[in-house]
């Protein structure tokens, strides 16, 4: 059988920053839900480092779930869950998670994707809960590198309805739902680590 695993150069990079800034905000026990978890890299190491999360990975794309299904299986994770085909604006598991994690989603996708992630995840998320968004984004605070500005520019051309969001109206529609920025990370490569909790406070 052929090997369904998927591989991302750009996962082999960020993954262990990203688990660095997980590892700290989330340091007990948790139920996790990662949107557009992709090639499924990501879950399983995450999963691998930390025996106790309890990590469900998710896609809309049937070439993804089996990717993951592929790196689940090969790794033999038990906190790993099989993967759900979960579009953030579809129907969303009616059980409850200390943390939602989305890896380069928001600037992929239409800005109803963003509204419909702040809503399910003030209702999915447990009491101090967190959700956790990593990709580009404009800050005003921050020149915006001449790449991400190119990078904005191809998204556009190749979907109209995508492009690097505006981290001021991210945090917005954040707010209408109960959640409030507590951190921000820089990330390499001009990416952002953006952690919104219940009850939380901007501290770096």
């Amino acid at each position: 059988m052929t090997d369904a695993r998927l591989y991302s150069p750009a996962t082999a990079r960020n993954r262990q920053p990203i688990l660095e800034v997980l590892d700290e905000a989330l340091p007990g026990p948790a139920r996790v839900l990662e949107l557009a978890s992709g090639s499924g890299e990501h879950a399983c190491h995450f999963a691998a480092a930390r025996a106790d999360w309890d990590w469900q990975p998710s896609d809309p794309n049937p070439q993804a779930r089996a990717s993951i299904t592929a790196w689940r299986e090969a790794q033999a994770l038990p906190n790993l869950r099989t993967p759900l085909a979960l579009d953030a604006t579809s129907d969303w598991p009616a059980e409850s998670f200390e943390a939602i994690v989305a890896i380069n989603l928001v600037h992929i996708s239409p800005w109803a994707v963003t509204e419909a992630l702040m809503a399910r995840a003030g209702e999915r998320l447990a009491p101090g809960g967190m959700l956790l968004l990593y990709g580009p984004f404009l800050c005003e605070t921050q020149p915006t590198a001449p790449s991400n500005h190119a990078f904005d520019a191809d998204l556009r051309a190749r979907d109209a309805r995508w492009g690097i969001r505006d981290l001021a109206d991210v945090t917005r529609e954040a707010q209408r739902h109960g959640l409030s920025l507590e951190r921000r990370v820089a990330m390499p490569a001009n990416n952002l680590c953006l952690i919104w909790r219940r009850g939380g406070h901007l501290r770096g």
